[in-house]
């Protein structure tokens, strides 16, 4: 058979990468909606950011030297020399032999290097006794410290996180050139398959979750879904209704029908839709193994398994990288993960990775992944999962204690 020649996981990733075009088209938005988006262009620094040398504490700016020596047995004495009012300029430069005070943010004073947390110091008349000796710029941020004036603060193709969002907003910045939103269509395919709010199933039907799991994770990651409904395991209307939402989205995304039966038509369809056509078709997993990746006309299309958590599982691992290229953004780690000990010995085959669900549990100062044993077809084992296990093609196995990779369940 021409398809269903087996890739790694590492190779996939690898494919992703090469062949995922990403989309150019732009837009201008608001910070306020603008979280998640892909920035567009690179953003420098017009300014510095604080703006200004600024207090990290409640205290009292002083020259440093003028602390040294000081304890809470045999403290040292500075002159209060007035304060610093929140929002204000510091006008006044403080002396040697003097401390005026400065709320938490407020501006350093000329002539000070430090701020005395207030806590280590009393104002008795006039008079500032202190209690601890401080070094040369504690407690205090300096002009350019957090961001400095032309340095690169964003490059193009990174996500827009809250804590970017608030980078750009320390600089005055309202608005971002951001690549567009993308849209995706999901289209099930199967004779055995019929809505999911179908109350009353006929022998042999199944429910269409799938369409909720893909498409909520797709609208996780930012992505607008259209649902293509289902179709029969019959090529002439399977093909039909898979041009038409090929034609209406930046990704087709079609479950079911991806492996080597007589009736999966997948792969055809595909291959139908423009060149270059299917580089993925099986990967060395498990679950999720008939898996097809593919570039049609620029476009990407993912063939997913039709079993609920192998098709979660798919799209989780490989979707998300597929959309994340699409969208723009520099792809530079796999999914987010951590590393917990195995609460459980799990055997697995060598020259296949296996993901398998676990749940976590925090357990003397460390995390334990606890495995949910289930055939890939149970929902419920992705319901009861935080995470999945990742164990790789060149190991046999891991044992109980041994720290693995755990993706994280978003």
């Amino acid at each position: 058979m021409k398809f269903f020649k087996v890739k790694t996981v590492e190779e996939t990733f690898t494919l992703i990468e090469e062949m995922i075009p990403g989309i150019r088209e732009m837009e201008t938005r608001p910070l306020e909606d603008a979280l998640h988006c892909i920035l567009a262009e690179p953003v420098v620094a017009h300014e510095n950011v604080p703006a200004f040398d600024r207090s990290t504490v409640d205290g009292y700016a002083v020259y440093a030297k003028d602390t040294y020596g000081s304890t809470e047995s045999m403290p040292g004495f500075l002159t209060a020399a007035g304060e610093v009012n929140m929002g204000e300029e510091a006008s006044r430069a403080v002396a040697r032999g003097e401390a005026i005070y400065v709320p938490t943010g407020g501006m350093l004073p000329p002539g000070s290097d430090s701020v005395l947390m207030i806590e280590h110091c009393e104002e008795i008349g006039g008079l500032l006794n202190t209690y601890k000796q401080i070094a040369p710029g504690e407690n205090v941020i300096r002009a350019g410290e957090d961001i400095r004036a032309g340095e690169l603060l964003l490059e193009a193709g990174i996500r827009l996180r809250p804590q970017e969002l608030g980078a750009l907003a320390a600089l005055g910045i309202t608005h971002v050139r951001v690549y567009r939103e993308i849209v995706a269509a999901y289209l099930s395919t199967g004779d055995e398959i019929v809505p999911y709010e179908t109350e009353r199933l006929e022998a042999g039907q199944v429910r269409d979750i799938n369409y909720l799991t893909v498409s909520g994770l797709a609208q996780e990651w930012g992505i607008k879904v259209i649902y293509g409904g289902i179709t029969a395991d019959d090529y002439e209307g399977f093909s039909s209704r898979a041009r038409e939402l090929f034609e209406q989205s930046d990704l087709l995304i079609l479950s079911g029908g991806s492996s080597v039966g007589a009736k999966d038509y997948t792969t055809e369809v595909i291959q139908s839709l423009g060149d270059p056509g299917v580089f993925v078709h099986g990967i060395s997993i498990k679950p999720g193994k008939p898996t097809i990746l593919a570039v049609a006309g620029g476009k990407p299309v993912i063939g997913l398994p039709g079993h609920p958590a192998s098709a979660m599982i798919i799209f989780r691992l490989f979707g998300e990288r597929v959309a994340r290229k699409l969208k723009g953004e520099i792809l530079k780690s796999k999914p987010e993960r951590i590393y917990a000990r195995m609460a459980k010995n799990i055997a697995s085959a060598p020259g296949r990775a296996d993901y398998i669900r676990v749940s976590l549990s925090e357990k003397g100062g460390e995390w334990w992944a606890d495995p949910i044993i289930g055939k890939s077809g149970l929902i419920t084992t992705l319901v009861k999962s935080d995470g999945i296990v990742e164990i790789l093609s060149e190991k046999e196995g891991v044992l109980q204690g041994d720290y693995v990779p755990v993706i994280l369940s978003k």
